[in-house]
């Protein structure tokens, strides 16, 4: 049977340091916090309008500081303690109140109950959550993925996946469903399951799917889905997004027609531009080249946060790793499908760019809780991580 990734990752290099004694140390992948700012400034720019009303961009300011205070004060935690079953298993609890909640204490905005309302700001539990999944299938298979060929261990971490994705999806918050899946799916395949599982979890996705569109998807979702596979056939109504999207990005072309002089997005043809649509308003101000740029910063965050992943103390910590770069790269991928008419419109936040405070400061928390599992991770004595590898 070939190796899973983990236990590649294992014989990576990876010292056998002696535990790390004292204070709460900063310790700070530099490389990877500093990648993050050209992408952000990138944001700013794009919805900066320049004239006149500059609310997304100056609310923008104020969710990066804090995203920033939260990725510095999650670097300082000791996270062993989410280890434990008990603690996770109360966290799950919480949120599946919270996404249930929803339904009951919220009212719909734009016909989703996505968002709780606490008066000054909003928040979107969906996003959070992503991280609860993130870290409850590290925890999973940190003991479980010798043995990850058995189908009952897909079945199961399938079922902690599941009860998210539909609360998600019934909001209903369509993108931010298929985020949790592919975590799942992603966390799954890095586990090391055989093919012929991989197989059935593609045939039980494709059931899956097609339950979805009879009983659950409503007529906008499958508005979109069917704009998808024929996207002129409703240039005027549902395939208008995705329509003026494809033209922002290719109107572009090599340099762009500059910052602030995106015809599409600062003439309103773009809806949404600061948020689902803002990799398409940047393609059209900076072009094919500013898109290379902005791909090589994403490529940068997501190799920083693999080799730390790799480095993990634990396969706890690999895995989690493991999940927060899946997260990062369906995001990507998502977003810019979306934006390019490869992918139904989501409603996917491009990571660090997109408007919103929710998701900026879950991609901030979720790096700094790999810089918090930094400070340990060279602390494991080889017997140790050995014992939790073999689950004895």
């Amino acid at each position: 049977m070939k190796p899973s990734f983990l236990e590649i990752a294992k014989n990576f290099g990876v010292s056998p340091f002696r535990p790390a004694r004292g204070g709460r140390s900063l310790s700070v992948d530099w490389t990877l916090f500093f990648a993050t700012i050209p992408l952000l400034c990138a944001g700013l720019v794009t919805m900066n309008s320049f004239t006149g009303d500059n609310y997304f961009f100056e609310k923008q300011i104020i969710w990066i500081t804090a995203a920033f205070l939260v990725f510095f004060m999650f670097s300082l935690f000791d996270f062993r303690f989410l280890k434990r079953t008990n603690v996770l298993m109360a966290l799950f609890a919480i949120a599946i109140a919270v996404l249930i909640g929803l339904f009951v204490l919220n009212h719909a905005v734009k016909g989703a109950r996505s968002w709780l309302d606490f008066g000054a700001f909003s928040l979107q539990p969906s996003d959070p959550v992503k991280i609860l999944v993130i870290l409850i299938l590290a925890k999973y298979f940190s003991r479980r993925h010798v043995e990850i060929a058995h189908i009952k261990h897909v079945l199961i971490s399938g079922f902690y996946a599941f009860v998210p994705f539909v609360l998600v999806l019934l909001q209903p918050d369509f993108g931010s469903a298929v985020i949790i899946f592919l975590i799942w799916l992603g966390m799954v395949m890095v586990s090391g399951i055989s093919k012929k599982h991989l197989a059935g979890v593609f045939l039980l996705g494709v059931l899956a799917a097609g339950l979805l569109w009879s009983f659950v998807f409503k007529d906008y979702q499958k508005d979109r889905i069917m704009t998808f596979i024929h996207p002129l056939t409703d240039i005027q109504g549902a395939g208008y997004n995705a329509y003026q999207s494809t033209i922002a990005v290719g109107s572009g072309e090599t340099l762009g027609k500059g910052v602030g002089y995106g015809t599409q997005s600062r003439l309103r043809f773009l809806p949404e531009y600061q948020t689902d649509f803002i990799f398409a308003a940047f393609a059209e101000e900076w072009g094919f080249v500013g898109v290379v740029i902005l791909f090589a910063l994403f490529g940068v965050i997501i190799w920083r946060v693999l080799a730390g992943a790799i480095l993990g103390v634990s396969n706890f910590e690999i895995l989690f790793g493991m999940g927060v770069a899946i997260m990062f790269m369906s995001h990507i991928m998502v977003n810019v499908g979306m934006n390019i008419g490869l992918l139904p419109v989501t409603g996917t936040p491009l990571p660090f760019l997109s408007y919103g405070g929710s998701h900026l400061i879950t991609e901030f928390a979720a790096l700094g809780m790999l810089q918090g599992m930094r400070r340990y991770n060279r602390a494991a004595h080889k017997d140790d991580t050995t014992h939790e590898f073999l689950g004895i």
